[in-house]
């Protein structure tokens, strides 16, 4: 998979949710790529974590720490920045918190991205935007095969419900202002999950709670140690995340869907295989 960099090169990128795991590494490739980025987002939300461990805000043209529900401030940065590209990852990324926090995932994920694609639409920009959800946007018929991009959305818990509601909210805005050929945005949104790699210490998620358990001698505690998951390392999900906007920057209509990113299902592992590898290495 070939990422050309003079796509990127010299263009000016907005990255919203900067801080996090996901997009720290996106300002990585985006920062060798030549980019001009600049990141949205509030502070990491674990210590240590991956945006101050890489020294990620040395790379920054600009660092602007916002939340991606205050819409005035978000005009504020989009107009300041003027971007050719915005790849939108802020959000509230964990199912187990959706539950003590159904009202806020569902701001922070729904009407977050709402603010900005509305912001978008009322400065009438030429962008592209790729706007980030999760394979958890699907609706679990409990068949346990591999979803495609026309099954149903939905999801019963508040996480997978938000992430289903940023969907529809996506086509809407890209069926109702973003369409004709006329118009300069061009919108794609991205599934993927069961994302894993170096610089990762959120709770609640397989490998970053293996390794602070081995670092303190104790034992794992797995969920469901049969579930079979579509594991993934984090650059596989953001290479294809570049690919499809340099390709939507080429042609602005036609990639402006929804798309999956995940391994081939030859490649899933278990919960429990995954533990016994994590353990043997």
């Amino acid at each position: 998979m070939y990422i050309c960099p003079d796509d990127f090169s010299g263009k000016s990128v907005l990255v919203t949710g900067h801080t996090g795991f996901k997009g720290s590494w996106l300002v990585l490739w985006l920062n060798e790529l030549g980019a001009k980025v600049s990141g949205y987002a509030l502070n990491p939300e674990t210590t240590p974590n991956h945006f101050d461990c890489s020294r990620i805000k040395e790379l920054l043209v600009n660092d602007y720490r916002e939340d991606i529900r205050n819409k005035e401030m978000l005009r504020r940065v989009v107009s300041e920045v003027k971007p050719d590209f915005i790849f939108h990852l802020a959000a509230q990324p964990l199912v187990l918190d959706s539950y003590k926090k159904p009202y806020e995932t569902f701001e922070i994920n729904v009407l977050g991205t709402a603010n900005l694609l509305d912001v978008i639409h009322e400065l009438n920009l030429q962008v592209v935007v790729v706007v980030v959800t999760s394979d958890k946007c699907y609706l679990n018929d409990g068949s346990g095969r591999a979803f495609v991009e026309t099954d149903s959305l939905g999801g019963h818990d508040p996480y997978s419900a938000s992430k289903a509601s940023t969907e529809i909210l996506v086509e809407s805005y890209r069926s109702s202002f973003f369409s004709s050929e006329e118009n300069g945005v061009s919108l794609a949104s991205v599934r993927a999950g069961n994302v894993m790699g170096g610089g990762d210490w959120c709770q609640n998620r397989i490998v970053p709670d293996c390794m602070r358990a081995f670092s303190n001698n104790e034992p794992v505690n797995l969920r469901s140690p049969g579930s079979t998951r579509p594991w993934q390392h984090v650059l596989e999900p953001l290479s294809g995340y570049l690919l499809l906007a340099s390709r939507m920057s080429v042609s602005s209509k036609i990639y402006n869907t929804a798309w999956n990113f995940g391994p081939n299902e030859s490649n899933e592992k278990s919960v429990e295989d995954l533990t016994k590898a994590l353990s043997e290495n």
